[in-house]
């Protein structure tokens, strides 16, 4: 493991820090420093950015962050053990990285996003990285408060992101992640880049906000796809029963015998719309 900057090794700083990754908090810490550059490589060139990362842990991402060039890093993290081992890291990069301790679903990020351009860059815990995806895909403003946002899910999860119509990964998720952003499957991470290792391959997704999306409420998107997606077997006009059926479909003019994984993320938005 090649250094990138003059701080000890991860699994020095881990050791020494007693820094066992916890599965409460759904944390895997990512060890590799050639990996956690290349997630920051992910975003694009970071000089002149402000980077928000969640569950930094021993801070391995935010080192490759800030070796890159970011203006600066605001990471939150919940783990108070780790934050003796960030702090080490603000001391080398001195006025760079900001550490907030707290509860990233509870976390307004809008209010830390007010100098210059953002990107959030982040190898999410496990258990709250799809509601947070969520959250920032339906911010209360729309351009969103940031550029982009380069990602580390469950690859499961990463292909439901991606996935479009007909896709067996097709679901809520990727109509929502489809209807405002351009979203791509990056690269894949095996476990044992992390450590401990997880029993599943991970993926880093970069997604794009579109800056005008179709016209439509996120609220009742949501409400369509969830109804939609809650019985994906059925065809629709028995899935959609319970917000208007067959007239909500006419209305539309969606063939009511179609299934939900068939229709367009632009068709969703018609049916929300029509609600």
């Amino acid at each position: 493991m090649a250094a990138i900057d003059g701080l000890p090794p991860l699994r020095d700083v881990i050791a020494r820090h007693r820094l066992d990754a916890r599965k409460a908090l759904g944390q895997n810490f990512l060890l590799d420093l050639n990996l956690t550059q290349k997630i920051a490589r992910t975003a694009g060139p970071l000089e002149g950015v402000t980077v928000i990362e969640v569950g930094p842990g021993p801070g391995g991402l935010t080192r490759a962050i800030l070796s890159l060039g970011a203006k600066k890093v605001i990471a939150i993290e919940r783990d108070a053990r780790c934050l003796p081992a960030l702090a080490e890291i603000a001391d080398f990069y001195p006025g760079r990285l900001e550490v907030i301790e707290g509860d990233a679903l509870k976390t307004p990020f809008e209010d830390l996003a007010t100098d210059g351009p953002v990107r959030i860059i982040a190898n999410l815990p496990y258990n709250v990285g799809t509601q947070l995806l969520v959250n920032w895909l339906l911010p209360k403003a729309w351009p969103p408060f940031y550029q982009s946002m380069t990602l580390m899910f469950q690859r499961e999860v990463g292909l439901r992101i991606v996935a479009e119509a007909d896709d067996d990964h097709y679901g809520r998720l990727g109509v929502l992640c489809g209807w405002r952003t351009n979203a791509r499957m990056a690269f894949d991470v095996p476990p044992q880049a992390f450590s401990p290792p997880p029993k599943v391959t991970s993926s880093v997704v970069h997604l794009e906000p579109l800056e005008n999306p179709i016209p439509c409420s996120a609220a009742n998107l949501e409400k369509v796809t969830m109804a939609a997606f809650g019985q994906r077997r059925k065809m629709l006009r028995q899935s959609v029963k319970s917000i208007g059926g067959e007239a909500l479909l006419a209305k539309a003019d969606i063939d009511p015998k179609r299934r939900a994984e068939t229709l367009s993320v632009e068709e969703f938005c018609r049916l929300a719309n029509c609600l």
